[in-house]
């Protein structure tokens, strides 16, 4: 059955928050019939629920209820997969040879007008995707992709909406330079302005991160309007997406597993991210008489603990399945430290170390694999440990019963 849009809809930055299943799937499936159904970016990782499926719920979500994708860096490898590569339009990303890695838009029609809705990445989002996922990919400046793009296309195209994986801060720039653009759909930024915000004539409007809400634009006289929704309250799935409902109940049930007593610091309260990776790395030197250790806070995810830790509550803390590994650092990081340390403090945020400060002349750190291969010129051996281990053991006291699994 043909559809006739009537608005464009777009999430973002879902991060496999399926606990919200029964307030995303329900609503998406009845917007569809009347609107485009785009997502902004990482609608991959950051909960148990992509740990376990692998991101195979994900994309029957994304396959079965959308429209249209933008490339995120959370996920990028899936992008890349049959069913969701022919439904990801980007402006600006490139392989080694110049051609894009995705169709660079799509035109739809809306309310008689030719609607061509495209996506950009930031140069700066790109560039923290783990280097072995990007090899032979680049991206170019966005502002440049987008001015190319019109010339291109202007001729036949009435109205322009970009699906944004850059950060609210960097599209209000963006919608600056490309005054052209009727609307901007966010991303990646996950902070509390979502808009609508004008920059000129554009709107920049962003909905609201992990299955909360979402962003709607739709053409209003000459121009546009946007506003910004949350999900209502859990329904009933429709039946053409039962199965799917099954698969997640099912993950949700063993996500559940209890794994031990939480500890008195952690306990009933939102998780200081930095304190625990602190803890972390002080074990982490003495366990394993490692030099110094380097740890980033975004490794971790806040999260509320109760009484008792579950599987669901590692995984939504570390939710990327780190592994641990020893890195040689190139002579001039061992010169300057300090110099290091800023360095990785400018590319991923605080950091957790171990001892501070570093002694002179370190040679190697402990750290995890994404900073030693993405920021450190990649590890020299495996520690044979992941992450979300330590995390486990510095957070909880086993049950009874799992004392010898420890």
């Amino acid at each position: 059955m043909s559809r006739t849009y009537g608005q464009i809809v777009a999430t973002t930055d879902l991060h496999s928050a399926l606990d919200q299943a029964s307030r995303l799937l329900p609503h998406l499936h009845q917007l569809k019939a009347t609107s485009l159904i785009a997502d902004c970016g990482d609608f991959f990782e950051g909960t148990g629920y992509y740990q376990l499926g692998q991101g195979t719920i994900e994309r029957e979500i994304l396959t079965s209820l959308y429209d249209v994708l933008a490339p995120g860096n959370h996920g990028w490898p899936h992008y890349f997969e049959p069913g969701l590569r022919e439904m990801t339009v980007c402006a600006n990303a490139i392989d080694s040879t110049g051609r894009p890695l995705f169709d660079r838009l799509r035109v739809v029609e809306m309310h008689g007008r030719r609607v061509a809705v495209t996506a950009v990445i930031g140069v700066s989002v790109f560039l923290t995707v783990p280097l072995n996922q990007r090899v032979g990919h680049r991206v170019t400046d966005p502002v440049a992709a987008l001015r190319e793009l019109m010339l291109a296309h202007h001729h036949y195209v009435d109205s322009w909406i970009v699906l944004s994986h850059s950060g609210f801060d960097e599209d209000l720039k963006l919608a600056e330079a490309c005054p052209f653009v009727d609307v901007v759909f966010a991303g990646h930024c996950h902070s509390d302005t979502y808009g609508p915000v004008h920059v000129g004539d554009t709107l920049v409007v962003k909905g609201r991160e992990l299955a909360d809400g979402y962003a709607a634009a739709e053409p209003v006289g000459s121009g546009w309007a946007a506003r910004t929704a949350v999900f209502p309250a859990p329904a009933m799935v429709p039946d053409e997406l039962a199965a799917l409902g099954k698969k997640i109940d099912s993950i949700c049930r063993t996500l559940g597993t209890p794994l031990g007593t939480v500890k008195d610091p952690y306990r009933g309260a939102v998780l200081d991210r930095h304190r625990l990776l602190q803890d972390v790395a002080s074990r982490l030197r003495t366990g394993l008489g490692a030099d110094a250790v380097v740890l980033n806070d975004t490794a971790l995810r806040p999260a509320y603990l109760s009484d008792v830790l579950t599987l669901g509550n590692l995984l939504a803390i570390e939710p990327f399945g780190n592994q641990l590994v020893h890195t040689v650092l190139a002579d001039r990081h061992t010169r300057t430290p300090a110099g290091l340390l800023s360095h990785l403090t400018k590319q991923t945020g605080p950091l957790a170390i171990s001892p501070w400060p570093l002694p002179p002349d370190i040679r190697s750190v402990l750290t995890t694999g994404y900073l030693a291969d993405t920021y450190l010129g990649g590890h020299t051996r495996q520690a044979g440990l992941r992450l979300g281990e330590v995390v486990r053991r510095a957070l909880a006291i086993p049950l009874p019963d799992q004392e010898g699994a420890r």
